[in-house]
């Protein structure tokens, strides 16, 4: 995925996502790949998450689940 992609769709400035992306990058979430070839002059870097990020993602779902089922019978109670 692109920087500008991201940045957009995530409301980010450009400085934060940098930290983001280079916090990400430096404990294998993401992984960078050289796009200079690409047609799409403004920008030579692209992102794509790694298998570690797809298990932190999986992961951050369960939980949220669960989170979202302690409300309901909180709620319900």
């Amino acid at each position: 995925m692109k920087p500008t992609r991201i940045m957009y769709e995530a409301n980010l400035s450009w400085k934060p996502l940098q930290r983001i992306l280079r916090s990400m990058v430096s404990q294998g979430l993401v992984e960078e790949i050289d796009a200079s070839g690409s047609r799409d002059g403004r920008t030579n870097t692209l992102y794509e998450i790694t298998q570690k990020g797809e298990n932190v993602v999986s992961y951050f779902n369960q939980a949220k689940s669960l989170i979202e089922l302690e409300e309901i019978a909180r709620i319900r109670w």
